[in-house]
């Protein structure tokens, strides 16, 4: 049986090009009030390209803008803007963990609120592919197998990503399955003396009292 090329490529291409969106976090719209502050996180492994825009899609009254903040796992401070209607923060990250970005109305009236436009791309999606392209001069297909290639890689790192967290979880798990065998042996022996202790005290009583 003969395949036709075009079909096998299409079979070789189609499982790759869902790797394209390993990485991709879609467009999402989230309610910020006057009230509230409103966080979205996700977990990035190291040295990874991210990139969000956000802007206010409705708002209940005019002139009615947000404050924006980005911070690392660690708590470092990676991006901040005040008083916006839109913006666009873009960072690496220097360590592997869950990245926040908060949202809240600063010096709103009570009772008003707006919808939050957020678009989150991570990894080979958060890439300029229009400016990649016109630097190596790829075209069509070329650009797209550079697609997947980045992609492809992504996945390999994110897989190494999460073989060294499952050595983490085990190690920590022995750890912790020592600890309480441990706990387990000496409060066993604790038991063992008390119990010893209190028949002996016992023992020294009645011969004190002459009943043995």
């Amino acid at each position: 049986m003969v395949m036709d090329p075009k079909l096998s490529l299409c079979a070789i291409l189609l499982p790759l090009l869902c790797l394209q969106t390993w990485h991709r976090v879609d467009g999402v719209q989230f309610e910020v009030s006057s009230s509230t502050t409103k966080c979205v996180s996700e977990e990035i492994q190291r040295d990874v390209v991210v990139v969000g825009d956000y802007k206010i899609a409705f708002t209940s009254s005019d002139n009615l803008s947000v404050t924006a903040k980005v911070t690392s796992p660690y708590g470092n401070q990676l991006y901040h803007q005040e008083n916006v209607q839109s913006g666009q923060f873009a960072f690496t990250s220097k360590e592997s963990g869950n990245y926040m970005a908060c949202f809240w109305l600063p010096n709103a009236p009570p009772n008003v609120n707006v919808n939050l436009a957020l678009d989150w791309k991570t990894g080979v999606s958060a890439k300029d592919w229009a400016s990649i392209a016109k630097k190596d001069k790829l075209e069509g297909m070329e650009l797209e197998l550079r697609k997947l290639e980045d992609a492809v890689e992504s996945v390999h790192h994110e897989l190494l990503y999460l073989r060294d967290r499952e050595a983490e979880m085990r190690d920590l798990n022995e750890v912790t399955n020592s600890r309480v065998a441990w706990f387990g042996i000496m409060s066993l022996l604790v038991c063992l003396a008390v119990a010893g202790w209190q028949l002996w005290h016992l023992k020294t009583f009645f011969e004190k009292k002459k009943l043995l």
